[in-house]
């Protein structure tokens, strides 16, 4: 099918794929498809993931297809054109600057990239010597930065408290449609608005669907903005850390950079600034995946730490480090992982960063991510079978970069690094003997002004989000986690994970959405048997119970194949020495008559 191609390009991205195509997976929204390209992820090696998961990241910049354009992409004439009104919008905001604000806001991933750029562009203010007009909401607060709480995702009203100081976003744009004197709301998402979750929310009177769709109707007066491109699915079906994030960040840092660039030229932004700066981010996927066998190597090592149970720690500098505990934090609820498993930690001063850092006080291991904490909770108790990937850049304090990679190194070789320089920077020779293996990427130098050194400093952050993404990703596929594309073992956080689960048991059993449904909550609420105040209760009671228990899915789907009891099912994931080996097993043996490599669609609430 070919592509319009109506824009150069800096990659070649895939052709639109099987995924547009209106009948793959009907019923299940483009996130939560199962991308055909990395449908046999599970048996890749390390060379082979790296390389699926980078023809995924590519999909984001993909154009609408010519023969069948489906869905709007982030090049099409909508999306760039609503981009363009958005920036419009922050460049009033700009210009009384004490009358405004940009509130950036979201659950999980999202609310953690709207902590990011909030961070970037009110350092970016400081250094023009204006007042910094950014903030940030997270669901669940600054904890969730640092630590997996994506339960809070699941609250409204909530939302709505965090906005005044209704899930979390969908009361949040909900109250802004009801204040448009005070709040201008701009949605953003990577599904059609027809295919936003329309499952009720518990303390809400409306569905995510519907939310959107009264923005949509907003739009056409400029008093509310759905940005919302099609990117296709998931590399590993549903985690939009991966794909959701970047894109994420590629779209709001375009626009909002785009602001910033032509406001104190007295204009207005233009297409071709936008696409100026989308095209460094396709540079960004160039550079980074040119490193993919390097890439490869990381995720192999890191792999072998886990399968030894040891732990792996990311140590970035400045909002490096944020990228590195993003990652690490995001593994928790993907993998169902311990929060030991993968950390990041960030190097330098956080002092400004957070709305309320005393939340993060005192909290316990799981909230712990400064230097002093990699310092005294970490670095003593190290051993060989740990690994630590430091990441920095050239332009970062190499004495302090160099001290403390001596310091691990005298506890462990495993000692990795992902460096970022500039066309002209090379890595010290005393600094780079410390590292038995890094990733070395040169960037060119693209701008010259002020605004235009932040694009550099975004590519360096998406680039590292694509590495880390990667191969934690990868060592969890070669660990086993994996099934096909699917996270068989993911912890069931909130209530999308929940009908996520739900969808998998469908998938793979072949069995009714209502013999799903019970077999997952008995293992939920295992051994307490299913009364009906059980079977009555909101999903948020079966969430709270689930988020404290590992291999819910997979028991779940064990006992569906086998027709089996739960006690049995946990015993023969127990002897197993991998989640997925046991499923494949059942999945291939007597009476399954489906094929794993081909199954109807889902029923999705």
């Amino acid at each position: 099918m070919p592509s319009t191609k109506r824009y150069q390009h800096v990659i070649e991205t895939p052709e639109p794929g099987e995924w547009e195509l209106s009948g793959y997976e009907a019923a299940v929204p483009i996130t939560e498809k199962s991308n055909p390209l990395t449908r046999n992820l599970d048996k890749a090696d390390a060379e082979k993931i790296v390389q699926l998961l980078g023809q995924c990241d590519a999909e984001i910049f993909q154009e609408e297809g010519q023969i069948m354009p489906t869905y709007q992409r982030l090049y099409s004439e909508s999306v760039l054109s609503t981009m363009l009104q958005v920036a419009g919008k922050v460049q009033e905001v700009l210009k009384e600057p004490d009358g405004g604000l940009v509130v950036l806001s979201g659950g999980g991933t999202s609310g953690r990239m709207a902590f990011l750029m909030s961070v970037s562009f009110n350092q970016l203010m400081k250094g023009l010597g204006q007042k910094p007009l950014y903030t940030y909401l997270i669901a669940g607060g600054d904890r969730s930065v640092v630590a997996s709480r994506e339960r809070t995702e699941d609250s409204a009203l909530h939302g709505i408290e965090e906005l005044k100081k209704a899930p979390f976003v969908a009361g949040q744009m909900d109250y802004c449609m009801d204040n448009t004197a005070v709040f201008l709301p701009v949605l953003v998402g990577f599904n059609p608005v027809s295919m936003a979750r329309n499952d009720p929310i518990e303390d809400w009177r409306s569905t995510f669907r519907q939310v959107a769709e009264r923005m949509q109707k907003m739009q056409e007066k400029q008093e509310a903005f759905v940005l919302n491109p099609a990117i296709g699915p998931e590399g590993l079906s549903g985690s939009s850390r991966m794909k959701g994030g970047s894109a994420t960040k590629i779209l709001l840092e375009t626009l909002l950079l785009a602001a910033h660039k032509t406001v104190d030229q007295g204009v207005v932004s233009s297409q071709r600034c936008l696409l100026e700066i989308l095209r460094t981010f396709e540079r960004a996927h160039q550079v980074t995946y040119s490193q993919s066998s390097k890439i490869a190597t990381l995720t192999k090592q890191v792999g072998i730490s886990l399968e030894k149970k040891g732990h792996v720690h990311l140590v970035g500098w400045q909002t490096l480090g944020i990228i590195a505990i993003m990652d690490g934090v995001e593994c928790i609820h993907t993998f169902g992982a311990d929060f030991r498993d993968i950390r990041g930690f960030l190097i330098g001063d956080h002092n400004d960063m957070f709305n309320q850092k005393n939340e993060l006080s005192n909290q316990g291991p799981q909230f712990t991510f400064s230097q002093d904490d990699f310092l005294t909770s970490v670095l003593p108790s190290l051993t060989e079978i740990d690994t630590v990937v430091f990441i920095f850049t050239l332009d970062d304090n190499l004495t302090e970069v160099q001290a403390l990679a001596e310091r691990v190194r005298e506890k462990s070789r495993n000692i990795q690094a992902l460096v970022h320089s500039t066309v002209g920077q090379s890595l010290p020779a005393p600094l780079k003997k410390l590292f038995p293996s890094l990733i070395s990427i040169t960037w060119p130098l693209l701008f010259f002004d002020y605004e235009g050194s932040y694009v550099q400093k975004f590519q360096r952050e998406l680039s590292t989000k694509w590495v880390l993404n990667t191969v934690s990703t990868g060592a969890h596929v070669l660990l086993g986690k994996i099934l096909q594309n699917h996270m068989l073992d993911l912890r069931i956080a909130n209530s999308k994970l929940f009908w996520r689960a739900l969808a998998m048991l469908q998938r793979f059993s072949g069995q009714s959405k209502a013999r799903c449904i019970e077999s997952l909550l008995q293992v939920i609420h295992f051994p307490q048997p299913l009364s009906n105040d059980v079977l009555a209760a909101p999903i948020s009671c079966h969430v709270q119970v689930a988020h404290e228990k590992e291999k819910v899915i997979p028991t779940a789907l064990l006992s569906l194949l086998l027709r089996c009891s739960i006690t049995e099912a946990k015993e023969r994931l127990a002897a197993a020495s991998s989640v997925c080996e046991v499923v494949r097993s059942a999945l291939s043996g007597p009476g399954q008559k489906r094929s794993i490599q081909a199954f109807g669609d889902p029923v999705v609430s």
